[in-house]
C-alpha cells in the first residue's frame, strides 16, 4: 500500500513538470525555415566522424601500434572502451625482439600461400630442427595475417603445431600465458588426456591449477576440471561448478552418477563406458570388479590407459590358440600401446619341437604369421654365431614389416644389435646394423676450432660472443692471410657461408681475399621478391618446408647457403647464428 501511494505522488509531480516544460517551449516561437545550417553541418560532421571511428574499431589494432600513437588520443579512447578480444591477435610466448622478428611479421603474407605451406609441412614427420624453427615462427607474439585467411584459421595452425610438437610442458606454458586463446579447450583436453592415458591423474590435473578463473567452453574440459577438484578433495567447489554448468545446458547422466558415487551421495550401477578416457577412468575407479577387454576398435588412448593402469590380460594367461587376440596384441605393440617386452615374452611361450627349431629357416613358412615370428625369434635366441643371429633378426624384421607391424620389433632389435660386435659382421649386414641400431650418443658436444679451415676456425666465436666489428674484422683478415698462403686451399661453400655472414654484419674483408671466391646463390625471383618486401612469415615457413624431415647438419651446402643468405637479407641474425653454430663447426 505504501509503495502504491508513493508511486501516485511521483506520477503527479512528473505530470506537473511536463506541463511546465511544454508551456515554456510554446512561449519561444521557432522559424522552422530558418534552421542554423552551420549547426546542422557540425552535427553531421560529428556523426560521420563517429561512424569512421566505429568502423576503425572493427579492424585489427596492434597493442604496439596503439602505444606508439600517444598523440592520437581519440584512437586510444576507442581502444580502451571497446573489447580487446575483437582487436588483439597476439597469442604466443616469445617477444619478437628475441629473434629480430616483428609484430607485423605476417602483414605482407598471403593466407592462401600460408595454408598451402602449412598443409604440406604438417603432412611430414618434421625433424627436431624444423619443429624448433616452427615453434619460434608460430609462438612469437604477432598480429595474425589478414589476407585470404581468418584469425581462427591461423589460431588453428598454432594449436595443431603445439599438438604435433607434443611438448606437453610447452602446451602447459602456452595455456597459462594465453588463457583466452581461441582453441584453449582443445589444448587443455590434449594435455589432460595425454597424462590420463598414462593413468597419471596428478599430472593430468596440473593443467587446471592456474586456470581457476577461466570459463571452459567444452563440456569435456569442464567435466575434467570437476573431476580434478573432487580428486583434490575440493568437493564444494566441484559441485558449485557442476551446478553452474548444468544451468547453462550440461546434461550427462553417466557423469553425474559416477560423480555422486565418488562423493558418496548415491549408489552406482555397474555401467562401463569407453566413450572417452574420462568415462573409462571413472568406470574403472567406481565400478567394483571392473573388467574391460579391448578389441580391434579400441582407441590408442584406451590401450595406453589399460596398459598403464595394469588392466591388460597377463601374458601368461593368454591362450596361444586365440590367434585373433595375439594379432591384436601385435598391432597394439606396433602402435605403441602395448609393451614390446611382453610380446616377446609371449613368443617364448610357443611350443616348437626340435626339428622345427633346427630347421626354422625352412619350416617357418608352413605356420600362421604369429607363429612364424615366434619360431624365428626363439631360433635367434638359441643361435650363438653373430652373423647367423643377425640374419635371423633381419628375417624377423621382414616378417613384421610384411604384416605392416614395422614398429613392433624396434627396441628389442636394437638390444640385439647393441650386443653384437660390428667389426665381426659380414659386409652385407653392416647397413642393416647401422639402420636399425638406436644411437644413444649425446647430441650436445663442444666446438673444436680448426684454424686451418675457415668455417671451422676461431671466427665462429663471433657468432657466440658478438665481438666488436673492428676486432672481428682484424681477426678475419689475419686468419685469411694465414690460411690462403696455401695456394692449394680451396674456399668451400661452407667457407663462403661464414664469410658472407660476417660481411652482412659489417665486417670488411680485404679485396685480395674476397676476390678468391664468388658468393653466388640462385634465389628464385618469387622468393627474392618476398625477401625484398620483408614477408617474414612466409619466408620462414618456406625454410621450415625446405628443412622438412632432415636435420640441419644433413642439408647440402647449397641448400644451407640459400637459407642463410635469405636470413641475412632479412636481418634475422639470431636465427642465422643458431643455424651456423649447429652446422659448420667440428665437434668433439
Amino acid at each position: 500500500m505504501k509503495i502504491s501511494k508513493l508511486l501516485n505522488k511521483i506520477n503527479i509531480l512528473f505530470f506537473l513538470f511536463f506541463v511546465f516544460l511544454s508551456s515554456s517551449i510554446a512561449n519561444e516561437p521557432v522559424d522552422i525555415w530558418n534552421i542554423d545550417k552551420t549547426k546542422l553541418e557540425e552535427d553531421t560532421e560529428d556523426q560521420n566522424k563517429s561512424l569512421i571511428l566505429d568502423e576503425e574499431s572493427e579492424e585489427k589494432i596492434s597493442v604496439y601500434d596503439l602505444n606508439s600513437q600517444n598523440n592520437e588520443s581519440n584512437k586510444s579512447q576507442v581502444f580502451l572502451e571497446n573489447s580487446l578480444e575483437n582487436k588483439i591477435s597476439l597469442y604466443g610466448l616469445y617477444d619478437p625482439d628475441e629473434n629480430n622478428l616483428s609484430i607485423e611479421m605476417w602483414s605482407q603474407s598471403d593466407g592462401a600461400e600460408i595454408k598451402k605451406i602449412f598443409n604440406n609441412i604438417f603432412s611430414k614427420n618434421l625433424s627436431r630442427d624444423a619443429l624448433d624453427l616452427l615453434e619460434v615462427i608460430l609462438l612469437t607474439n604477432s598480429n595474425t595475417p589478414t589476407k585470404n585467411i581468418s584469425r581462427e584459421e591461423f589460431y588453428n595452425f598454432q594449436k595443431n603445431f603445439l599438438i604435433k610438437n607434443n611438448d606437453l610442458e610447452l602446451i602447459k606454458l602456452f595455456v597459462e600465458n594465453n588463457p583466452n586463446f581461441f582453441f584453449i579447450d582443445d589444448l587443455i583436453n590434449y594435455y589432460a588426456n595425454y597424462y590420463l592415458a598414462q593413468a597419471n591423474i596428478e599430472k593430468s590435473c596440473e593443467i587446471f591449477d592456474s586456470l581457476n578463473e577461466v570459463a571452459l567452453t567444452s563440456d569435456y574440459s569442464s567435466k575434467l576440471k570437476i573431476y580434478c577438484l573432487i580428486n583434490s578433495n575440493k568437493i564444494d567447489q566441484a559441485l558449485l561448478i557442476y551446478d553452474l554448468k548444468k544451468e547453462v545446458g550440461l546434461k550427462d547422466n553417466f557423469f553425474e552418477k559416477k560423480l555422486f558415487k565418488l562423493i558418496g551421495f548415491e549408489e552406482e550401477s555397474n555401467q562401463i563406458s569407453d566413450k572417452n578416457l574420462l568415462e573409462l577412468h571413472l568406470s574403472h575407479i567406481v565400478v567394483e570388479n571392473f573388467e574391460y577387454i579391448p578389441d580391434d576398435n579400441t582407441s590408442k588412448e584406451v590401450w595406453k590407459y589399460l596398459a598403464s593402469a595394469n588392466l591388460l590380460e597377463k601374458v601368461e594367461n593368454i591362450d596361444l590358440e586365440d590367434i585373433e587376440k595375439i594379432n591384436l596384441i601385435e598391432t597394439a605393440v606396433h602402435e605403441g600401446n602395448y609393451n614390446e617386452d611382453d610380446l616377446f615374452s609371449l613368443y617364448t611361450r610357443y611350443q616348437f619341437n626340435f626339428n622345427q627349431l633346427l630347421y626354422a629357416k625352412q619350416n617357418y613358412k608352413s605356420l600362421d604369421n604369429s607363429s612364424q615370428r615366434a619360431l624365428i625369434y626363439q631360433k635367434m635366441l638359441l643361435t650363438l654365431d653373430i652373423n647367423e643371429r643377425l640374419y635371423l633378426a633381419k628375417l624377423l624384421k621382414n616378417l613384421f614389416e610384411s604384416d605392416g607391424l614395422d614398429n613392433a620389433f624396434y627396441f628389442e632389435l636394437s638390444k640385439i644389435l647393441s650386443a653384437s660386435d660390428v667389426n665381426k659382421l659380414n659386409p652385407d649386414l653392416i647397413s642393416f646394423y647401422e639402420k636399425n641400431i638406436i644411437n644413444e650418443e649425446a647430441a650436445i658436444k663442444k666446438i673444436k676450432f680448426n684454424n686451418k679451415i675457415i668455417h671451422q676456425s676461431k671466427l665462429l666465436n663471433y657468432f657466440i660472443e658478438k665481438k666488436e666489428i673492428s676486432k672481428i674484422e682484424k681477426e678475419t683478415n689475419d686468419l685469411l692471410k694465414n690460411i690462403l698462403k696455401d695456394k692449394k686451399y680451396v674456399i668451400t661453400t661452407n667457407d663462403e657461408i661464414m664469410l658472407e655472414s660476417l660481411k652482412y654484419d659489417g665486417v670488411k674483408i680485404l679485396k685480395k681475399y674476397s676476390d678468391k671466391y664468388s658468393s653466388t646463390v640462385n634465389i628464385p625471383p618469387d622468393i627474392q621478391a618476398k625477401i625484398n618486401n620483408r614477408d617474414l612469415g612466409v619466408i620462414l615457413l618456406r625454410i621450415v618446408e625446405i628443412i622438412g624431415e632432415d636435420k640441419l647438419e644433413n642439408l647440402g651446402s647449397e641448400t644451407l647457403n640459400f637459407i642463410l643468405i635469405a636470413l641475412n637479407q632479412l636481418d634475422l641474425d639470431a636465427m642465422r647464428d643458431k643455424i651456423i653454430l649447429k652446422t659448420l663447426p667440428m665437434r668433439v
